[in-house]
Parts: structure tokens; C-alpha cells; sequence
């Protein structure tokens, strides 16, 4: 029998600004800042063939968010900055945001813009010149949204599966999905107003051991929803594995399966997030691998990089860090760099099964008459699934693993509807002709030198 779930529970906004502008006011907002929106930043860049840099930053308190941003700006000049939300507003506990906010703003991991309210959201959007993304991880955003588009923010990562399972213990798929239509749909009403919002789905998922096409079919999913629901620039992000032809390919294939699954009309980017598993600790190998990172994304036709810094393996970085990550990635974009190129042919081979493998994901569902159905009953069910859930809605029966050259296979693919070739080929490369070592210590150690990948490679394992 399977386990009763926590329903959500909306709250209402905060304070003097509960009443929150009409979207046809944010637009007009919007629109007399004088400053590009987030979709026509990401277009800007991937025309003129660089990518975008942004990088992730959030504190609690007002004052030294703003001073965050402008230091970053000064010093490092992102194409897109960040307001990452901070957890107790990500699972709607508005009031504890709140009361964390005028007792001790140091304790929040974040910045709560919905206790902040939308007119000090404006402050921060007219302090610096780059558009603002909303970075949270809410199963639930809608009052988050209305506050961030009052404040002017022109870009909103998130989604119904994949700001659900890799965050919340008992949260209905059914309810996150259908929250985060009403997002997409407010979305659908901007644009009617002339403002494109910049709607980024979150395909790192767990951020480790992700396999291409798990990623790449959560987002096709999400990417169909939001297009359904009236978005009109979606961004695909992808969290970078380690292996570059398998990177490389993983990022060419978001296009491909735009034109595929999704409207002419609707502008699709193709995000990079740096390596999110276990970095190395010596600066010099971190910086190693921030570049590296970087020149994936410029071989994959990425429109944006979302960055790392050297001190990513102890906690959060300070402005400084955040400032030499930027710089760093930045250079990748350097016309110097035209001559690097990936194996074409490790790409081609990578991309073909990449497609294969989402197509037998999501095609079945895409069929059926109600999607948002058709997705719950496939996680209830084991067709879809990701790895390392927290969520009781997925079963995490999937496990992966790296291959000899460092790309992720899959292991163990549960209840996957792949056929028997995908099945072969992952088995044939992770050199399991016959059944893999089921015992718990043996593979719970070879899962852990897989995620520590990296370190292993830099020698600064024991």
C-alpha cells in the first residue's frame, strides 16, 4: 500500500505588500527599467556565439543581498544574477521566514523575498544592471512568483517533478504539477502583456550520478507542460556529469528535442550547470575543473553557464570566490579558444542513444489525453524515476553508474521502459554481461567513488 501524502497548503503573502501588483502593472514595470529581460539576454548571447555566465548567490538580509549583487556586478559583470530563496519560503513557512528575518537574518540560507515583499525585490532589480533569476526549489511557487515578477524578476527556475522529487518527502506529484501550471500559465499572461519570462527547468534533479536522458526526459516533460500553459522561452538545464562527450552531446540534443517535442514559436536554451557532485578542495584543481566545466558548455552550444568556485567543498562561498568563478568561467568564451573541438564521433554516438533512451521515456505519456496524470502514475508505477529521490513518489530503483571512461549508465534501470538494445548497450559498457554485484557494501562503495569521480581524478582521495 503506498504511503498517504502531505498535501500543500498555500499561505497567503506577507505584510503591506500582500496586495501585489496585476500583471499587466509588473509588465509595465518591467518593461520602464530600461534593462534587457532574461530571455533577451540569453538571445543576445547566443547569437553573438558566447554563453551566458550567471552564478548562485542569496543571503537573508536585505541590505547585504543588495550589496552582494552590486559587488558581483562591479567586480565580474554576470550576464544574469540570482536571488536563491531561502527553505523556509521554498516550503511556504512565510511566517517562520519572517520571524527568522527580524531575529537573525545570518540563519537563513537564502534570501525570503515574500517576507521582504515586492517593493524591496524592486530595490534590488533597479541596483544593478542584469536581469534577476529566481532560484528555490519550492514543489509549490505561485505566491513566490507573483511577488518575483512584481519585483521585476524576468526569470524562474523550477517545475512540478523537478523542484518535488529531489527536495520533498511527501508531496503529491499531482499537486506540485498542477501549482506549477499556474505559474506557467501567469507566465502565458505576461507574454500577452510583451514580457517574456525566462522559465528554467531544473534538470540537475539530485545533481548526482544523473544520467543524460533521465534529465533531458523530466525536462521534455516539464518543457511540454509549460508550452501547453502558454511559456514562451523555456531554458533547459543539464547538470554536467564529467565525461565530455557524453556532456557535449547531452547539451547538443536540447535542441533537437525542442523542435521535436515543443512549438516553433516557443525560444529554447540549453543550460550547463557546473559539476554539482563532490569537488576537489585544493583551489588549483577546483579552478581546474570551473574551467573545464565552462569549455562544456561552450562545446555543447550552451546559452548559459551557471558557475561554481574554488571553495565550493567547504559551505558557501563569499563574494570574492563568487567573483574569480565568473571571471574564470568567462574565459572560456574567449575567441582564442575556437580551436577546441569534442570527438565528433563519441558525440554522434552519444547523442543517438541519449535521444533513444528519452523518447522511450516520454513518448507513452506524451500520448495520453491528461499528462499531469499519465507522469504520476508512471512514477507510482516505477516507468519513470530518478535517482537518490527524497520523495516517496519515486521509488529510486534506477541506480547508476560510471563506465570505465567516466560516463553514467545505468546500472540497474527498474521498472524503465527500455528496450532491449538500451538495456544491452548500458550493460555492455558498464562490462556487466551477467547480473551486477547486489551486495550493499560493495556497490554502496563503488557509488561513492563514483560521486567522488573528480577528487579521485585530482589524487586528493586517501
Amino acid at each position: 500500500m503506498r504511503t498517504k501524502h502531505r498535501a500543500l497548503t498555500p499561505v497567503a503573502v506577507l505584510g503591506d505588500d500582500a496586495a501585489v501588483p496585476s500583471p499587466a502593472e509588473s509588465a509595465g514595470y518591467i518593461r520602464s527599467l530600461g534593462k534587457p529581460t532574461a530571455a533577451e539576454v540569453l538571445a543576445s548571447c547566443r547569437a553573438a556565439g558566447r554563453v551566458a555566465v550567471q552564478p548562485r548567490c542569496g543571503v537573508g538580509g536585505h541590505a547585504e543581498m543588495k550589496a552582494l549583487l552590486t559587488t558581483l556586478e562591479a567586480e565580474a559583470a554576470p550576464d544574469i544574477l540570482t536571488l536563491t530563496i531561502d527553505s523556509h519560503t521554498r516550503l511556504l513557512r512565510f511566517e517562520e521566514a519572517l520571524r527568522t528575518l527580524n531575529v537573525r537574518p545570518t540563519d537563513l540560507n537564502g534570501y525570503p523575498l515574500v517576507a521582504h515583499g515586492w517593493r524591496r525585490g524592486r530595490e534590488l532589480n533597479e541596483a544593478v544592471a542584469a536581469p534577476l533569476e529566481i532560484r528555490h526549489g519550492s514543489p509549490d511557487a505561485r505566491a513566490l512568483f507573483d511577488v518575483s515578477v512584481a519585483a521585476g524578476m524576468t526569470s524562474f527556475e523550477g517545475g512540478g517533478i523537478s523542484y518535488n522529487l529531489p527536495y520533498c518527502k511527501a508531496v503529491p506529484l499531482v499537486e506540485s504539477l498542477r501549482a506549477w501550471q499556474d505559474v506557467d500559465r501567469r507566465c502565458g499572461e505576461l507574454a500577452e502583456h510583451g514580457v517574456v519570462i525566462d522559465r528554467e527547468l531544473f534538470g540537475t534533479l539530485t545533481a548526482v550520478l544523473v544520467p543524460p536522458s533521465i534529465s533531458l526526459a523530466i525536462s521534455v516533460i516539464e518543457a511540454v507542460l509549460a508550452a501547453r500553459a502558454g511559456v514562451r522561452c523555456i531554458s533547459v538545464s543539464y547538470p554536467q556529469g564529467g565525461h565530455l562527450a557524453q556532456d557535449v552531446a547531452a547539451l547538443r540534443c536540447i535542441p533537437v528535442l525542442a523542435e521535436r517535442y515543443l512549438p516553433a514559436d516557443v525560444q529554447v536554451h540549453a543550460v550547463l550547470h557546473e559539476f554539482m557532485g563532490v569537488f576537489p578542495r585544493e583551489r588549483a584543481h577546483a579552478e581546474d575543473l570551473i574551467l573545464y566545466g565552462a569549455l562544456v558548455s561552450r562545446l555543447g552550444g550552451a546559452s548559459k553557464l551557471i558557475t561554481k568556485t574554488y571553495q565550493e567543498a567547504f559551505g558557501i562561498p563569499d563574494p570574492q570566490a563568487n567573483v574569480e568563478g565568473l571571471r574564470l568561467a568567462d574565459r572560456a568564451n574567449s575567441p582564442l579558444l575556437g580551436f577546441m573541438t569534442a570527438d565528433a564521433d563519441q558525440v554522434a554516438e552519444e547523442m543517438e542513444w541519449i535521444l533513444r533512451e528519452v523518447a522511450e521515456l516520454v513518448d507513452p505519456l506524451l500520448a495520453r489525453p491528461d499528462l499531469i496524470t499519465a507522469v504520476a502514475e508512471a512514477f507510482d508505477d516505477g516507468t519513470l524515476d530518478i535517482p537518490f529521490s527524497a520523495s516517496r513518489c519515486a521509488r529510486s530503483a534506477l541506480v547508476p553508474r560510471r563506465d570505465a571512461q567516466g560516463a553514467i549508465r545505468y546500472l540497474f534501470t527498474g521498472s524503465l521502459p527500455f528496450s532491449p538494445a538500451v538495456l544491452r548497450r548500458n550493460k555492455e559498457l558498464l562490462g556487466t554481461s551477467g547480473e551486477p554485484d547486489l551486495e550493499l557494501g560493495s556497490l554502496l562503495g563503488q557509488l561513492t567513488g563514483d560521486i567522488d569521480y573528480f577528487r579521485h581524478l585530482f589524487h586528493e582521495t586517501e
